[in-house]
């Protein structure tokens, strides 16, 4: 064993001392890295759904405007209990209330 210097200070006497990792340190680092990840996946804007593509915010809105504007005249005649019936006519899209008339 060799003999310790006297008079050196703190500095002098961790000049040539390197740290060995820990499993401490490996947790923590692997826990920073996880979390790093986690706050970018967040971070980034969801991709839009393929059904939606194409739709901007005021077309959606357009939309549901006059779909509250179809289910309000159905209330209005008394028709509660319907579905949709989706189909393509070319170009067109239509989309046509199913229901049926009580008596």
């Amino acid at each position: 064993m060799s003999k310790i210097p006297k008079g050196l200070t703190d500095k002098d006497m961790f000049q040539n001392y390197v740290e060995e990792e820990s499993l401490e340190d490996a947790f923590v680092k692997a826990e920073k890295l996880a979390d790093k990840k986690r706050r970018e996946q967040a971070a980034a804007e969801p991709p839009a759904e393929l059904s939606r593509a194409g739709f901007t915010p005021a077309l959606t809105e357009d939309l549901g405007k006059a779909l509250m504007v179809l289910k309000m005249e159905l209330f209005r005649e008394g028709i509660q209990h319907y579905t949709f019936k989706i189909k393509r006519d070319g170009e067109n899209i239509v989309l046509t209330p199913k229901y049926k008339k009580e008596k």
